[in-house]
């Protein structure tokens, strides 16, 4: 009996997911701005209303000048960014990359975090990928689930919106990905891209989903809903 009881914990041990199961009394910080036609307001509210259902200690910031003061960054434990191109100062960008450094999480969709900041190329190295192109703008394309804690229970599913061309770094952890039709470009044919990663960058958690051009795609599809979310959570410092 004991030895079954022994087996019966291990078990548990390997199959339980390895980040919390919610942000309850977690510091949150919501930072929404840059380009209107991402919709980075309407995600923010999308994102305040299920951190009240964590019941997280959160603040919502309009624009970047919530980067000026790296002291009060180190207090949140996660920073949730929706901030679409938009400028970033060097000081900054300084203070959010040490934050995130020394263990503040961060995360985020699209544009709002894939395509920020397009002249500041340390916060490109750490999120681990920019956004080059969308071929063919809005597209049906399949989303490929990969194995991973975060994507238990998660199956394959069809989205309609930007199919993001990105660059990305190696070192990426990818639970999520694409393949590229030929239209309207021949030459990147299966070209097999991702759309959700993982990674570390010092101590600090990134994690990145490219769906989501409008916000309410994630009210519509309840798998890129459920891997943004769990990827909020594993992100947690």
């Amino acid at each position: 009996m004991k030895y079954f009881t022994f087996n019966i914990i291990f078990l548990l041990l390997l199959t339980t997911p390895q980040f919390s199961q919610n942000l309850e009394d977690k510091n949150v910080l919501v930072v929404w701005g840059g380009w209107d036609g991402h919709k980075p307001e309407k995600f923010a509210n999308i994102i305040e209303d299920w951190l009240k259902t964590q019941n997280a200690n959160y603040q919502i910031s309009e624009g970047v000048e919530v980067y000026d003061d790296l002291d009060s960054l180190l207090k949140f434990d996660l920073i949730i960014q929706s901030v679409t191109m938009d400028d970033l100062h060097w000081k900054q960008e300084e203070n959010l990359t040490k934050a995130v450094k020394s263990g503040v999480g961060i995360a985020g969709a699209h544009g709002g975090l894939g395509d920020s900041f397009r002249n500041n190329t340390s916060y490109q190295f750490m999120i681990g990928g920019q956004w080059v192109s969308h071929p063919g703008n809005k597209v049906k394309f399949e989303v490929e689930i990969l194995k991973d804690e975060l994507t238990k229970g998660v199956n394959n599913f069809e989205v309609e919106t930007e199919q993001y061309y990105m660059h990305v770094d190696p070192s990426i952890d990818i639970i999520a990905q694409s393949k590229f039709t030929s239209d309207p470009y021949p030459w990147i044919e299966n070209v097999v891209m991702p759309v959700a990663w993982k990674k570390k960058y010092g101590n600090g958690k990134v994690f990145y989903i490219s769906l989501g051009h409008d916000p309410n795609e994630f009210l519509k599809y309840n798998e890129a809903w459920t891997l943004l979310t769990r990827g909020f959570i594993w992100a947690v410092r």
